[in-house]
């Protein structure tokens, strides 16, 4: 299949071309020059021409080891691994000496090229079209990204590079937060990395890859988009979700870093598993329990990873105090696994991903009705439902109704009655009798019906 990058210096339309290629909105988009710093992959299409489009940060000429010097090799590397490139220009202010400089930086790298002018809705910037064409890039092609303008013009450009694969090929790595249509035996884990800015995120997406595919270094915040990988752990595949930070609420301010954590809390709604990465040194804050809380109250399977373990002195009574604080705060999932790791030097990842494939297994666990009622009858012996109004709650049976996370349905007299503390009781006692510890655990009560109403 076809792969086209999309290049240009910032705020040009790219992510905008990006939006509009795939159908989605998953790249953030602003006003704010340099709101793309990861390379981003989707899937696009126009009419019947599909191919795969990568979205990148755009070309800058920046002071060397500055993030705008590493965002840019981010899309040189982008380039290199397409068949195509448009180079994006702003047809309302016309070709920059930026434009011209890095025309000829793609035209020196052999990848064929074609030339976009964006931004000229309504027949607009005829006067940088014709300019264009003094960057000996052919013939330029004007759309507007924004208002679906030009598409066709678009299409006949890239058909001409259209390729011919076979359908192994076609299975590539999106950056879509769905997972893609595939066999349907085919069994793709999808983990999300979570947690606040500055826990090493990005690193550790990294190590799991083998490469560095996402940007990192000591500045809070660097990543913004949510970067999604398919990758083969141990004969596994999986979909990989790298995220920005999340800060408390109150410490988010404008618009880009709004849209970076609902596209954060969008990648926990999707995914199957989640790494909340905890800072070692500044191990469950506030805003570590809101974002656990949240990961529970979207029923993802949640594994703790506890990040710059090596700068731990004494590591045996710090993972005591940990977990006894996480039994304390975080009940809804008791029993929750917590690996230490170091994501630079790569310790114990190993033991980070089978916590993960454990923790999955849980999560998809069906127990039969008849497993089910014979534990029920046991606690219901151990401990009487409480009595309203003079008369004892009668608990019927139950039966599971769905797995990820595991539902329970509970018939039950007077259900509106049942009590918290009664239902916790429960919910723990299916925990350790069927070992499902650190995962939701969603108990539905449904009435019984009196058969003496009528």
């Amino acid at each position: 299949m076809l792969t086209v990058a999309i290049l240009g210096r910032p705020n040009v339309g790219k992510s905008t071309l990006f939006n509009r290629l795939t159908g989605t909105r998953f790249a953030l988009v602003d006003d704010m020059p340099g709101v793309t710093r990861d390379r981003r992959e989707g899937k696009g299409r126009i009419g019947p021409l599909e191919f795969n489009v990568f979205d990148t940060a755009g070309l800058e000429q920046a002071a060397k080891d500055s993030l705008a010097a590493r965002m840019t090799a981010q899309s040189q590397s982008a380039l290199k691994d397409a068949d195509v490139a448009l180079l994006v220009v702003d047809g309302r202010t016309g070709l920059t000496p930026e434009d011209r400089h890095f025309a000829k930086v793609i035209r020196k790298s052999g990848k064929p090229v074609i030339l976009v002018i964006n931004k000229c809705e309504g027949g607009k910037a005829k006067d940088s079209s014709a300019e264009g064409y003094g960057l000996g890039l052919g013939e330029p092609v004007a759309i507007s990204a924004e208002h679906g303008e030009g598409m066709a013009d678009l299409y006949n450009a890239l058909a001409k590079f259209e390729k011919v694969t076979s359908r192994e090929s076609r299975i590539v790595n999106h950056d879509t937060m769905q997972v893609e249509s595939r066999d349907p035996d085919h069994d793709m884990i999808q983990i999300a990395i979570v947690g606040r800015p500055n826990a090493g995120k990005s690193t550790l997406f990294n190590r799991l890859l083998g490469y560095e595919r996402v940007l990192t270094g000591p500045e809070a915040g660097i990543t913004r988009d949510s970067i999604a990988v398919d990758l083969n752990y141990e004969g596994r595949d999986l979909k990989l979700v790298d995220t920005a930070g999340m800060r408390r609420r109150s410490n988010v301010h404008g618009k880009v870093e709004k849209l970076a954590v609902e596209d954060s809390q969008r990648s926990i709604q999707y995914a199957n598993v989640v790494i909340l990465m905890l800072d070692a040194e500044s191990a469950l804050e506030k805003q570590d329990l809101t974002i656990a809380d949240h990961i529970e109250k979207e029923g993802r399977a949640i594994v703790v990873a506890v990040n710059k373990w090596d700068k731990v002195v004494d590591k045996q009574t710090y993972l005591a105090d940990l977990h006894e604080r996480l039994e304390d705060v975080m009940p809804q999932v008791k029993g929750v696994t917590v690996q230490p790791i170091s994501a630079e030097r790569g310790t114990h990842i190993d033991k980070l991903m089978d916590a993960v494939f454990a923790t999955y297994d849980i999560w998809n666990k069906r127990i039969s009705t008849n497993k089910l009622n014979q534990w029920l009858e046991e606690a219901l012996s151990r401990h009487s439902p409480p009595i309203v109004n003079g008369r004892r709650i009668k608990i019927r049976y139950m039966t599971q109704i769905k797995s990820r996370p595991p539902a329970f349905a509970l018939f039950v007299s007077k259900a509106d009655k049942l009590s918290d503390s009664y239902q916790r009781y429960l919910v723990n006692s299916l925990r350790d009798v069927f070992d499902m510890p650190g995962i939701p655990i969603r108990l539905v009560l449904k009435k019984t019906k009196n058969p003496y109403v009528d």
